[in-house]
């Protein structure tokens, strides 16, 4: 029996969506943890000091510890009254109320982190938008500076310096391998009930101009601590300690061990997540959740 999931507009509800940047050196990830200083808790607590009650975001990817975005996107339900309040008497538009507003909150919340958590626009969401799961695609980014590159100290925080000399060729050779539809349970810490099951749609490793190798990495989905998991292996591709076809055969064997080594957080961005045009988000939400759903039921198709 599938499950009848209402819309914001059913409840009587306004559905925002909020285009996020942050570094995310301060903060022990996206997911609330008691205790700890995380975005999504810093985040909840700013709005509440604007509407004067809890209000839950969802979020189009979690990110882990240290782990920063440029292009993340959540999503919050305002009451229609709440909505209402937000123009001013007529004098700002809500939109750039809200979106003044949260960033003001912020710099009260994180005190001696100013500035690691930009909202960088706030725009009512179309019917049906659902930050995760109307979501076609996501896309991260990562930079290495090996043992060839000249390292410079002011990207340090956002650069990955490896010891040793790495061929991009070969990582990118062995990257290749992997794009299409498959289980990534090799390159993932399993969540209880979740497929391991995704799209990877590109994955990359080239050297700029500047010596830094740079990878792009995107898929429908990720799955927990995948895009590190991944680098972590193409560095020993790239090192000549494992050959270009490695990371293909672990993917077929679903193996997990002694050499499966998450790479460093630092460098990790979120850089883009896409979705599609209005008149059919409601529609890729509800296959998402629904395709989401028959895996964890029934496990890998694969």
């Amino acid at each position: 029996m599938k499950t009848h999931h209402p819309s914001p507009e059913e409840l009587g509800l306004v559905r925002i969506r909020l285009d996020i940047a942050y570094d995310g050196g301060p903060f022990s990830g996206w997911a609330i943890q008691p205790g700890l200083q995380t975005l999504q808790g810093t985040l909840e607590e700013a709005l509440a000091l604007i509407m004067r009650r809890l209000v839950r975001l969802t979020v189009a990817g979690r990110t882990d510890t240290g782990v920063h975005a440029r292009g993340q996107v959540a999503h919050c339900d305002l009451t229609q009254a709440e909505w209402d309040a937000l123009n001013q008497g007529n004098t700002v538009e809500p939109c750039l109320a809200l979106l003044r507003r949260i960033n003001g909150a912020l710099g009260w919340v994180l005190k001696g982190s100013q500035g690691a958590i930009q909202i960088q626009r706030v725009q009512r969401a179309g019917i049906g938008f659902d930050a995760r799961f109307s979501a076609l695609w996501r896309r991260y980014s990562y930079r290495i500076a090996d043992a060839s590159t000249r390292r410079d100290p002011l990207q340090r925080a956002q650069t990955l310096w490896f010891n040793q000399e790495l061929d991009a060729d070969l990582m990118d050779a062995g990257a290749a391998e992997l794009l299409g539809l498959g289980d990534f349970k090799a390159f993932a810490k399993p969540r209880e009930g979740s497929t391991t099951v995704r799209t990877l749609q590109r994955f990359e490793f080239i050297r700029g101009d500047d010596g830094v190798i740079n990878l792009n990495i995107q898929a429908d989905a990720f799955c927990h601590n995948m895009v590190r998991a991944l680098t972590g292996a193409a560095l020993r591709v790239g090192q000549g300690v494992e050959g270009p076809h490695w990371m293909r055969e672990r993917q077929l064997a679903g193996v997990r061990d002694a050499k499966s080594v998450l790479a460093s957080a630092h460098p990790l961005v979120f850089e883009e997540v896409r979705y599609p045009a209005d008149d059919e988000l409601h529609s890729r939400a509800r296959l998402t959740r629904a395709v989401r759903a028959d895996m964890e039921a029934f496990g890998s198709p694969l």
